[in-house]
């Protein structure tokens, strides 16, 4: 009998909450989808004006139980009822996981069986905070400058921002969300142990352990004792764009994490202004440029051709402008900055560069644009050698054709490119990164005054 009177609540309370939400207008719709750790996916439409324990109300409906019952994760945070929808850094389209509080996973790096369950549902009841968004700081870029270091006060001033390259649809650097994954499941129904405290924290693997609360998580439901690693969960970072409606949860941009919000109003290396916006060098004295004066930099080496090649990482990229040791720009993602015309031209110089510290030579047909590397012969014969360009344009070269490029040009005395003379006088500056050697067609050494004055022009 109890049963059915509990079943008969049930069914009027539900009741009452459709009927509660029919009468609500909402007057700026948000449409977002709500997934549960069942595997459901909720479609919902919500007013931005409301609070948490509304969607709770109305997630509740459709999955047929108390809203008492649910809990809501966004980010890696499980939200408080009364946080409002729109303090929640959600898009149109975004993605809110509920979880039935009744099947609460844990991460497995700790012992279950000591906890109790009865105080375990009691807690929940009064459980939850702010989103991540409202929480987390901007991060330093290594554990040498602590957030915990930070003054209350200007914790609060500090809000993160963050910065990405979107690639589709936006195809630009725009404002970027900072959202979490289980590593091992790949679920965004996921609640961190702890705020990442700096750039490693969310771009390196196995950092900050994680919660789990996808029912289908790989993850063993004891702890084995001879491996108890294989036990914790771990976070994954990623970014969404803020600019476009979520494509769902395989959505994700480029973080561009040297571009930081200038809250310690330092000027610019190079103009000496002070902006709001800077692009900070991974340099050890962290020099600061502004995105415009960046942006002069990136053109005028680009046209120069004097961008670098990293050998630890194989980027062709920059170092600061003042010189800094180990100060290389790492994520090449930066440069999108640029226009896409610039961008176009930086990946061809990019590859032209990889091909040529390969030991291929570039096709030399026009507009092909492509590295071509030898062929080995079939016959086993140095005769039958050719040069096929990887490119798909079809030029082959055969040894003839290698001992007229061999006439041709001649290699530069530094760093031995092949370089071809099209008029002009006899000083050769290399244009190749790094390289940039001055030198006489004619002596094939170092320029000097005396080239410059017996044969200059020839």
């Amino acid at each position: 009998m109890s049963f059915i009177i509990d079943f008969i609540r049930n069914v009027f309370v539900k009741m009452l909450q459709l009927i509660s939400f029919s009468k609500r207008r909402i007057s700026n719709s948000l449409s977002i989808y709500v997934k549960t750790n069942t595997g459901n996916t909720l479609a919902v439409n919500l007013d931005p004006k409301w609070d948490i324990k509304n969607v709770k109300e109305i997630v509740a409906s459709q999955m047929g139980i108390s809203a008492e019952d649910i809990k809501i994760i966004l980010a890696g945070k499980e939200l408080h009822n009364s946080t409002i929808i729109e303090e929640c850094d959600l898009g149109q389209q975004s993605i809110l996981h509920a979880i039935r509080t009744s099947s609460q996973r844990f991460n497995k790096s700790k012992d279950t069986s000591t906890i109790d369950e009865s105080a375990e549902i009691s807690e929940l009841s009064d459980s939850g905070g702010k989103p991540m968004n409202e929480t987390l700081t901007d991060l330093p870029f290594d554990e040498s400058d602590p957030q915990e270091n930070l003054s209350v006060e200007e914790k609060q001033g500090n809000r993160a921002h963050f910065f990405v390259y979107c690639s589709t649809p936006c195809k630009a650097v725009t404002v970027g969300k900072l959202r979490v994954k289980c590593a091992t499941c790949d679920s965004g129904a996921v609640t961190v142990d702890r705020d990442p405290q700096c750039w490693p924290d969310v771009l390196q693997p196995r950092r900050i352990t994680v919660h789990c609360e996808n029912d289908f998580c790989p993850a063993p439901t004891s702890i084995p004792n001879d491996n108890t690693e294989s036990q914790i969960l771990y976070a994954r970072f990623y970014f969404k764009c803020g600019k476009h409606s979520s494509l769902g949860e395989e959505d994700e941009a480029v973080p561009l994490y040297l571009i930081k919000p200038n809250l310690a109003k330092i000027p610019c290396l190079a103009c000496t202004d002070v902006r709001d916006m800077v692009l900070v060098f991974p340099c050890e004295a962290g020099h600061v440029t502004c995105l415009d004066c960046f942006k002069d930099y990136c053109s005028v080496r680009l046209r120069e051709r004097q961008f670098q090649f990293d050998e630890t990482k194989g980027y062709y990229t920059l170092p600061c402008p003042a010189g800094c040791a180990n100060s290389f720009i790492p994520e090449v993602h930066h440069f999108h900055l640029l226009t896409s015309e610039q961008y176009e031209q930086y990946q061809k110089f990019s590859t032209e560069e990889y091909v040529l510290r390969a030991g291929g030579l570039l096709c030399p047909r026009p507009d092909c644009g492509m590295g071509i590397i030898p062929e080995s012969p079939d016959n086993g014969t140095d005769e039958c050698r050719k040069i096929q360009c990887f490119g798909g344009c079809g030029a082959k070269w055969d040894e003839a054709s290698t001992k007229i490029i061999k006439i041709s040009t001649k290699p530069c005395p530094k760093c031995r490119t092949p370089t071809e003379r099209d008029g002009g006088c006899m000083h050769m500056v290399c244009t190749r990164a790094g390289c940039g050697y001055h030198w006489c067609w004619v002596c094939q050494t170092q320029w000097t005054r005396d080239c410059m004055g017996n044969h200059w022009f020839g």
